[in-house]
């Protein structure tokens, strides 16, 4: 294993820790707090995360330098050749990072949800939890199985879309701080 692989490995294990804690201190505190109706929308909003970040991870590891060459006067090329370059990283953080957390997440929204529904037939109980586990893992693992099979067939088109996108972040947070800077003097 390469150094740089190890070090890369573990700045994602302290990425993933602290992500975790900052994530389960939202949900433990949010969650519990809500109605069965926006429990549901938390949980369909993590599910949508984990599934587009999982769609990167494997648009990033199928691409090629080569089949994004033709596009290189497009919006995003260049954010997108840099992230075709370092494939391993982006899908350790879109798919095992971000998509694991947010579907640890999903699964807590679902705890939640059973909670908040108070349900005082254990029984009853047990039955609505399963079926609320089960559902979000078989929603999540269809939508992850639609993305992937539409990550492998637009590789190049998610590429750019996010190379530009990503780019367009970085423009705005660059004026963002040229503003501060201007206002400050």
């Amino acid at each position: 294993m390469k150094k740089n692989s190890l070090r890369w490995a573990f700045k994602v294990l302290v990425l993933s820790i602290c992500l975790s804690i900052i994530f389960s201190l939202f949900s433990q505190s949010l969650l519990p707090t809500l109605s069965p109706f926006f429990s549901v929308f938390v949980i369909i909003f993590f599910i949508f995360v984990a599934v587009v970040f999982d769609m990167i991870a494997v648009a990033f590891t199928t691409i090629s330098e080569e089949k994004l060459l033709p596009y290189k006067e497009e919006k995003g090329y260049n954010v997108a050749l840099s992230l075709c370059k370092n494939a391993d990283r982006v899908a350790s953080f879109g798919g095992d990072v971000v998509g694991d957390i947010c579907g640890i997440l999903s699964g807590a929204g679902g705890v939640s949800l059973v909670i908040n529904m108070n349900i005082q037939d254990a029984e009853l109980n047990l039955l609505v939890t399963c079926l609320v586990s089960s559902l979000i893992a078989g929603i999540t693992i269809f939508c992850k199985a639609i993305m992937k099979t539409y990550a492998l067939d637009n590789c190049v088109k998610i590429a750019l879309k996010t190379g530009s996108h990503l780019e367009f972040k970085k423009k705005k947070q660059s004026a963002e701080k040229k503003n501060d800077k201007e206002n400050k003097v």
